[in-house]
Parts: C-alpha cells; sequence; structure tokens
C-alpha cells in the first residue's frame, strides 16, 4: 500500500502522455476516494479513458509507454482497449501500478470531470464526487468490498445536491437497493 503523494510523478506522466494523444481521462477509484473523503493508503491509481479516443491513439500511446520505459503489454493493451476491458501499466521508475478502464462506468461521466490541483504544479482531472460514489457501487455490485466504506465516507461529506445526483444515477442503473444497502451499514464492527 502507498500514500497517495507517490503516485503523483506516475499521474504526472501518464497524463503527459494522454494529453498529447488527445486522450480524455480522469482520475478514480481510491485517490478520488482520498481527495473527496478520508485519508487512507492504496495500492494503485485507477484511470478512466476514452474508449474512442484510445481506440483511435492506441499505437501512439502504446509507443509512448514504450519510450518512457511502462512495463506494458502492446498486445494486452489492444485487446483489452477493442474489448472495453481493464488493462495495467506499471511505471518502472516507481514501480506502482495504474489501472487503466477505457470506458465509462457511469454514463457520461468524464464529461462531468473536475480539475484538482495535486500538487503546486499539478492539476489532473478527477471523477465528480458523484460519479465516484456510482461507480463504487457498480463495483460493490461486482463483488467488491472494500469500495463499501468509501461509498459511506463520500456520501457524508457529499452536499444535497450531489447526493441527489448520486440517488438518481443510482436510480438511472438499478443500484438504488444497493446504495441503500451499503449507506445502512456501519463503519466499525460492534465488539
Amino acid at each position: 500500500m502507498f500514500s497517495p503523494d507517490a503516485f503523483f510523478p506516475v499521474l504526472e506522466r501518464v497524463a503527459g502522455i494522454l494529453d498529447r494523444c488527445g486522450i480524455r481521462f480522469h482520475v478514480t477509484g481510491g485517490l478520488v476516494s482520498i481527495y473527496y473523503a478520508e485519508p487512507r493508503l492504496t495500492q494503485d491509481a485507477d484511470l478512466v479513458v476514452d474508449p474512442v479516443q484510445m481506440l483511435l491513439h492506441q499505437e501512439e500511446f502504446i509507443d509512448a509507454l514504450h519510450k518512457l520505459h511502462y512495463l506494458a503489454n502492446p498486445q494486452v493493451i489492444r485487446d483489452a482497449v477493442s474489448r472495453g476491458r481493464m488493462f495495467q501499466i506499471i511505471d518502472a521508475q516507481e514501480c506502482l501500478k495504474i489501472d487503466v478502464y477505457p470506458r465509462e462506468l457511469v454514463p457520461g461521466e468524464l464529461g462531468r470531470s473536475i480539475l484538482v490541483d495535486v500538487t503546486s504544479r499539478l492539476k489532473l482531472p478527477f471523477a465528480s464526487r458523484p460519479d465516484a460514489v456510482i461507480s463504487k457501487v457498480v463495483w460493490i455490485s461486482k463483488g467488491s468490498h472494500k469500495s463499501r466504506r468509501d461509498v459511506r465516507q463520500l456520501m457524508r461529506r457529499a452536499s444535497a445536491d450531489e447526493v441527489r445526483i448520486a440517488s438518481e444515477f443510482a436510480d438511472g442503473l438499478g443500484l438504488t437497493e444497493l446504495l441503500d444497502e451499503v449507506l445502512a451499514e456501519p463503519d466499525e464492527i460492534d465488539a
């Protein structure tokens, strides 16, 4: 597990590649939970990338990764992009992993990204809080248990408007019951 600041140099390099390739993206997952909710450690960085732009520019993206000595299998990337599946890249310099998702779990989420000052010289697009909540609920519906606390923390710190938007997204994706279940759970187990 790593603190969030360990990922900033890696994200800066990957963001530079994506920007040069013309591929829209945003940060999601644990780093977004840390930003919106509470400090914690994370094991990787997660990026959502525009699937159409990634498909159009995947060879340029793969070439740029290779030039910067990222560990990435070009054929795995091509196959993942063509299927809309996650692929991983490893920053050989920092030995940190980035999971890249060439799809939006929440329709239109890339268009609602929030630009965040992660350091004095690095601004990155982050998933909006409602999109972060719902993407985590989607992962919970697929069996992820580590996202449950993140959802509760994100919603506790959300504005009334953000709660309304997240609830509307959950309803639209048929996840209202699961969201309500997660929000009703305690954070700690009673002894």
